[in-house]
């Protein structure tokens, strides 16, 4: 795919070599989608470039105007693009972040079967991100038939290697209980929610679990509908906390701080994105059905 040199940001970029594969089963919004975000982290379509019209897209694509806005929506939901009122489509200025996932798990909630599974520190960002969808049940905007919640986050109650005490590298006990205090505050609000969902009879089948397993993991994962799958590295960064009253340097794993990276089974699932997605909800099932145990 060719692409004409960089322009001032209001003439749409061109673009060539873009169509449809006859062969592809996936839907036609989602290989337009699947094209146009290819384009964009490979860098060939760059931040703050115009995405051609509705009509020219449609045009190559040979697909209806309706396929490219489910399309353009698509992207627009994973963050890598805007549309700015009169002007366009354009890529978004920063892209580091491929994808965010909050537009993902309330897309998600928009199934009849909904299924998360969380493995990481504390679940504080999945509290967050499920709040919305949640409410939207409540008051009867989206009526999925089942939810499946399954959170694994690390055990305690044992010593860690981290985050550990910056003067000596070792395990801090004081601060595995402020951190048990935070991963139990969050996973339990999600746990009763769920449940409050379920006795409210407004989702059929609803269960919301969560056991814990050896150490924090260096990275997050999150897998949704078996389909999609999140991940990014803990960064480790030194800070200060108040531990039994006194400060405690810590080096400590920065949840809101991971960058999220998107892989969907939707890219083909021969692909390595579609791979990964297999690959991690195996991962996941291996340990939540071997060494993970319900909280005591």
């Amino acid at each position: 795919m060719l692409k004409l040199p960089r322009n001032d940001g209001q003439v749409p970029v061109k673009l060539w070599g873009m169509q449809l594969d006859p062969d592809d089963p996936r839907p036609p919004y989602l290989q337009v989608a699947h094209q146009l975000r290819a384009a964009i982290l490979t860098r060939k379509l760059n931040p703050g470039d115009k995405l051609p019209s509705g009509p020219e897209l449609a045009k190559q694509f040979g697909v209806a105007r309706m396929t490219v806005q489910q399309a353009v929506r698509q992207l627009r939901d994973e963050g890598l693009v805007v549309t700015r009122q009169g002007s366009g489509v354009f890529v978004r200025e920063r892209t580091a972040r491929p994808v965010g996932l909050r537009p993902h798990i309330e897309q998600a909630f928009k199934r009849s079967e909904v299924s998360i599974e969380f493995a990481g520190f504390s679940g504080e960002t999945l509290h967050g991100a499920i709040q919305e969808p949640l409410d939207n049940i409540r008051v009867g905007k989206l009526v999925p038939e089942s939810i499946t919640i399954r959170i694994l986050i690390p055990d305690t109650s044992r010593p860690w290697s981290m985050p550990c005490r910056v003067d000596n590298l070792e395990d801090e006990p004081l601060f595995r209980k402020r951190a048990e205090r935070i991963a139990s505050r969050h996973a339990q609000a999600i746990v009763e929610s769920v449940q409050e969902l379920k006795d409210l009879g407004l989702v059929a089948s609803a269960s919301a679990d969560v056991r814990i397993c050896g150490e924090p993991p260096r990275f997050k994962l999150y897998v949704i509908n078996g389909e999609e799958a999140f991940f990014g590295f803990y960064p480790v960064t030194k800070h200060t906390v108040a531990l039994g009253g006194e400060p405690q340097a810590i080096y400590d794993l920065m949840g809101k701080d991971a960058e999220l990276f998107h892989f969907a089974l939707s890219d083909g699932e021969d692909s390595a994105s579609g791979q990964f997605v297999v690959q991690s909800r195996a991962w996941f099932d291996s340990v939540w059905n071997t060494v993970a145990r319900e909280i005591a």
